[in-house]
């Protein structure tokens, strides 16, 4: 018997519930819990049947998370790292995804045409993984900002060097103008989608005091501005990014009522919870099902190459400002080097690959190892790492020791 959508629903969410529940308990990561629950659900008689596809991660999964990670960015403090934030979210993505296509190539075999595109779509960390991370961890100060920040950012660039890998693979000519073009019109038709939604359902909003409206109104902001981006083969991440910059930043100045900034704020921690869970969960169970013994050798020569790239990207960027005010301390550099995850976007875009690109099965495996590792070892390691460097309060450090 084959469980029907709502019933796998509810047996995911009330194995969210579990897994929230244990992991506090034992002060392991929430993700890495719900990647293991997930895996073992899938070895259940009756594990549900739902397919992991590039269309409900980006159209269903993607934008609540997006929206409620930008919703708490605050303006004043994004606005003086923006320089390291970008340049990080363009010239390292492309660093880190030309040094990972390299490695692919000349150490696992790979033909270019497949290993520029896996390294543009594993370049780019991953929203979903780092700030459902960083948030267990509960990591503050300019060092989460940074991270958190810069994986919001980098979707642009990850998804016009992704386009125009599959352009280059599938035999089409492409040039480095088409790169900054493509990024150019990716950015800024999604920052017109993301202000124009926003904009007009705050000054909807302006007019209501009914804090179930309002709460709407948000829901429909978060959601239309992604998928009138990727309609308009925009950025849906960035168009999400600036509607919930805008909302969070000027709903604050009276645009939501007092009842409606409380509604809106309770709502979008539990989306933000619901789907991570669900994310996470999906991943454990297609995670179950990957044959990692026939790609070891590529998937291994990945681990170290995504690791390597982050780092040739990071380190010489932050070089870059290191006599300036917005110079970044080694620690600070050695973490964003190691807190730069991979997970449910990478998978999006490798699922979204053509079925008729060769290699197209080998690549979304080993984009599955590459994310194993970064929740398994990485993500485990994450929240030590951030205790030594002091970034976690010393009463957190305490209350997990206890």
């Amino acid at each position: 018997m084959e469980l029907s959508f709502s019933s796998a629903a509810l047996l995911l969410l009330l194995a969210a519930a579990v897994v929230a529940m244990v992991t506090r308990r034992l002060a392991l990561p929430y993700t890495v819990g719900l990647v293991a629950a997930g895996m073992a659900i899938s070895l259940l008689p009756l594990a549900p049947k739902i397919s992991l596809t590039r269309e409900l991660i980006f159209d269903a999964l993607l934008p609540p998370l997006i929206f409620e990670a930008a919703f708490y960015l605050r303006w004043s403090q994004l606005r003086r790292e923006l320089p390291v934030v970008l340049t990080l979210a363009t010239i390292g993505v492309i660093l880190s995804g030309a040094v990972t296509a390299t490695g692919m190539h000349f150490l696992a075999g790979w033909q270019w045409p497949s290993a520029l595109v896996f390294g543009s779509l594993i370049a780019a960390t991953d929203p979903v993984s780092v700030i459902a991370t960083l948030r267990e961890a509960r990591a503050h100060g300019r060092l989460r900002l940074l991270i958190e920040a810069e994986s919001l950012f980098n979707d642009g660039t990850a998804a016009v060097a992704f386009a125009i890998a599959i352009r280059f693979a599938a035999g089409r000519p492409f040039s480095t103008v088409d790169l900054f073009e493509g990024l150019g019109a990716t950015v800024g038709g999604a920052l017109v989608c993301g202000a124009a939604a926003s904009g007009m359902l705050l000054f909807l909003a302006t007019r209501t005091e009914d804090h179930l409206v309002e709460l709407t109104f948000t829901t429909v902001a978060a959601y239309g501005s992604f998928l009138l981006a990727e309609q308009l083969h925009f950025s849906g991440v960035l168009a999400t990014i600036v509607a919930g910059l805008i909302i969070g930043n000027t709903g604050t100045l009276g645009a939501l009522s007092e009842h409606g900034r409380e509604a809106v704020q309770s709502f979008w921690e539990y989306a933000a919870f619901v789907t991570t869970s669900l994310v996470f969960l999906l991943i454990g169970m297609h995670e179950a099902s990957q044959n990692f013994a026939a790609v070891w050798l590529p998937s291994v020569v990945a681990v170290v190459f995504v690791v390597l790239g982050r780092a040739v990207a990071v380190y010489p960027i932050c070089l870059f400002f290191f006599r300036s005010s917005l110079r970044v301390s080694v620690r600070h550099q050695h973490a964003l080097v190691w807190c730069g995850l991979r997970g449910a976007l990478a998978l999006a875009l490798a699922l979204g690959i053509p079925e008729e690109l060769p290699g197209r099965a080998e690549i979304i495996t080993v984009t599955f190892a590459v994310v194993a590792f970064s929740v398994f070892v990485q993500g485990l390691t994450m929240r030590p790492l951030l205790q030594v460097m002091g970034e976690i309060p010393r009463a957190q450090r305490n209350r997990h020791s206890a």
